[in-house]
């Protein structure tokens, strides 16, 4: 199979070098102002050797420079998790423009989207910026100022952003730097302590040592391939995170994919601290930070008001009153309970119609959902820690099957090939991919 996976795979990208002129052009214009060619270095990595020039994109699809359309399934890797460019957001934007976009004063959106906020996830005190890491990164500042400890526990191969603490992993049970990281301020066993997802035995011995502000997780891990908690997991982790004094913070992100609340709402959580960016403000930089009344409490007690615009927390721009228009018209017309609820069937559609080929071919992968989100690994069982999923990556077969889809106007997200509904996607859509995996196998496995 892997002979005939690079033969493909070059067969592949000849087609796409070929039906992307226009892109290809673009991309070698680029390299005389942009570093690597392309805005964002990660793009370098995109499956045909050059990356798709987007010209307009509409609910859950977008049409390229060359001329080209596609279903989108990649969704801005779930920034666009709404569709692209909602009427409602356009529209509350469009109006907001006119009237003031950043002003460093707050607006009467800025309590609806935290009344609303309070309502999904729980916590009550809301504050707000621009990116989700920024709003890890303020979370995990006011974790440690307010328990006076130094240190952040975080799992193996999770992904919160660009978040310097976060970027370690495990060699041999020591916390080092993850692959990859680029300069790294200082080494991360200063910053950080690492265990693997669902390991409850490491998760106290770890939390033990009592140097720990906060544990920063995401409910379930997402961006190495979508790993469950196994039974009792998240009931152990907030019972041993109280025991031992350190607040839970929850990164809902990505996990927004589980319903209107995340799966803290899905699954009756009970973090400390909920941060959440990407998706709630339809496509504007918008993300949001909340803490219950008890942390809420402890903030303001030990923050005098001449240290609360130079401690390292917030930005000129956070806050700002396009944003909070943004995720006001969100919140309140797209992605509603009943969206979720379409969205999260579409998602059921994807993960049966995806399984029914690997079985069909009984083939040794499986795919994974959570409640709108979906991806396949190619490995027969689902991990249960990161480094597991890490281990099982096959990067031929991603860039293969990725590419091969977007040949065929299939768009998924890059890298590990997750799939995103939005309230715009269709069963048409959705039943589209499953014909374009199928056709792949059959010409992987002939």
């Amino acid at each position: 199979m892997r002979e005939r996976a690079q033969a493909l795979l070059e067969r592949e990208l000849r087609r796409f070098a070929e039906t992307h002129p226009r892109s290809r052009a673009l991309t070698e214009r680029a390299h005389a102002t942009l570093l690597g060619g392309v805005p964002m270095h990660w793009m370098l990595r995109w499956a045909g050797g050059f990356p798709v020039y987007a010209a307009e994109a509409r609910g859950a699809r977008f049409r390229d420079v060359d001329g080209l359309e596609y279903v989108d399934l990649c969704l801005g890797d779930t920034g666009a998790m709404t569709g692209h460019s909602p009427e409602p957001v356009v529209r509350a934007v469009s109006e907001q423009l006119a009237r003031g976009i950043t002003l460093m004063l707050p607006s009467e959106d800025a309590l609806w989207v935290g009344e609303e906020l309070t309502r999904r996830f729980g916590p009550t005190r809301w504050q707000f910026a621009l990116t989700a890491t920024d709003a890890n990164r303020f979370a995990l500042r006011l974790a440690r100022h307010v328990t006076g400890r130094p240190k952040v526990l975080v799992f193996n191969w999770c992904y919160h952003g660009t978040v310097d603490e976060t970027f370690a992993a495990l060699a041999n049970a020591a916390v080092v730097a993850r692959e990859g990281n680029l300069g790294p301020p200082v080494p991360l066993d200063e910053t950080t302590r690492v265990v693997e997802w669902n390991d409850l035995e490491a998760l106290e011995r770890e939390l033990a040592h009592g140097d720990v502000a906060c544990v920063l997780t995401e409910p379930a891990l997402t961006n190495v391939g979508i790993v469950p908690p196994e039974a009792g997991f998240h009931d152990a982790l907030r019972a041993l995170t109280r025991g031992h004094g350190t607040l839970l913070v929850i990164d809902e992100t990505h996990t927004l994919c589980a319903g209107p609340g995340g799966y803290t709402a899905a699954h009756a959580l009970e973090p400390d601290v909920v941060t959440v960016g990407k998706a709630i403000g339809g496509g504007i930089a918008s993300a949001a930070y909340g803490f219950t009344d008890d942390v809420a409490a402890r903030i303001d007690a030990s923050i005098a008001v001449d240290d609360s615009d130079i401690g390292g927390v917030g930005g000129t721009l956070a806050a700002n009153v396009l944003s909070l228009t943004a995720m006001r018209a969100t919140l309140s017309e797209v992605l509603t309970d009943d969206a979720f609820a379409h969205m999260i069937a579409l998602g059921e559609r994807f993960e049966s119609g995806v399984d029914s080929v690997i079985a069909d071919r009984s083939l040794p992968w499986h795919v994974t959902r959570l409640g709108c989100r979906a991806e396949y690994l190619f490995r027969p069982d689902p991990p249960r820690t990161g480094s597991e999923a890490a281990t099982g990556i096959d990067h031929l077969l991603d860039r293969l099957i990725h590419l091969y889809a977007l040949n065929r106007g299939v768009l998924l997200t890059p890298f590990h090939n997750m799939a995103l509904m939005s309230p715009a996607t269709t069963e048409s859509d959705v039943d589209r991919h499953t014909e374009v995996f199928a056709a792949a196998v059959d010409e992987l496995v002939e």
